[in-house]
């Protein structure tokens, strides 16, 4: 039975994206498992022809390959890349990552399948290493008590990365897709309160390994993109959570913000307008008490 697809989202990395085809091309039992990887381009501006000729060549992997009339952005790039698939199951990596466990489709039959708790298993995150380095990437790791979590080789979570995860599409279907008014930032932690709502689990394993090409020394975000990162988890903080993880939440990130601006006062002062009219814009859909009761017991960090 051909149980998985692959989400993949490219903008103006070709020859990152050949190296993660051809690892997607050495997993072991793809005839079995395998039925579909979906591509998406995010209109770069950079010459893909490399990988299409790829394409062309491949008769073992079923490759769709679209590009996009504009970037669409990550939310709306997967949920486009989403709307074309078919697998029950999709594996949803960044176009820098390659896949180093061969038998990453007979794991993960095993674990979403398996009874691992009372809460039926929605997500599985996998253990991302920096390719340089082959060290964890912290800010890849599914829980924010890293140095109490990193060395567990399985526990259940309440966010996921989104550079390196397997989801059920039949929980997409009661759940609704990624956010489509975040262009950049915080939509797995939107999704994540969604899926946790709806009475399903977020687990994370280290049987499955991804190389990621991003640097050890980390990007620095650029000033509109902490300007992203701020407002949308200010946003997901006051959909989802009591109040007080929306103030918290919203105060703590300005804080941030600021530090990695270089005390940029005048954009700090017009994104706070904008904050400060998310309880006006924002229609609340409070997380019901069972999943803020599974959200205490898996130590989720929730004031920012």
């Amino acid at each position: 039975m051909k149980l998985f697809g692959f989400i993949i989202i490219t903008y103006n990395r070709p020859a990152e994206l050949l190296d993660l085809l051809t690892s997607i091309c050495a997993l072991e039992k793809k005839e079995e498992f395998l039925e579909e990887v979906i591509i998406v381009n995010n209109k770069s501006t950079v010459d893909y022809s490399s990988v299409q000729e790829l394409i062309d060549k491949n008769l073992q992997v079923p490759i769709k390959y679209i590009v996009a009339n504009e970037n669409l952005g990550v939310s709306k790039g997967r949920n486009f890349a989403i709307q074309q698939s078919t697998a029950p199951i999709l594996l949803v990596v960044d176009d820098d990552t390659t896949i180093q466990t061969k038998d990453c489709f007979e794991k993960l039959e095993q674990f979403f399948y398996a009874k691992n708790s009372d809460r039926e298993t929605a997500i599985v995150s996998f253990k991302v290493l920096y390719e340089e380095t082959k060290l964890i990437q912290k800010n890849a790791f599914p829980h924010k008590c890293f140095h109490a979590y990193k060395n567990k080789s399985f526990f259940e979570t309440y966010y996921y990365p989104g550079c390196a995860h397997a989801i059920k599409k039949e929980v997409l279907n009661k759940t609704g897709f990624y956010p489509d008014d975040f262009f950049y930032g915080m939509e797995e932690y939107d999704l994540s309160y969604r899926i946790l709502n709806e009475g399903y689990s977020i687990s994370y394993t280290n049987s499955i390994v991804l190389h990621h090409k991003e640097s050890p020394l980390g990007r620095s975000p650029k000033k509109e993109k902490l300007q992203m990162l701020w407002v949308n988890k200010s946003k997901v903080a006051w959909r989802y959570l009591p109040k007080i993880y929306f103030y918290s939440t919203s105060f703590l990130w300005s804080l941030y913000f600021l530090r990695k601006t270089n005390f940029d006062f005048i954009s700090f002062i017009k994104i706070w307008k904008t904050i400060l009219k998310i309880p006006q814009t924002e229609n609340r859909k409070l997380i019901n008490e069972d999943s803020l009761a599974y959200l205490k017991k898996v130590n989720a960090r929730l004031s920012y």
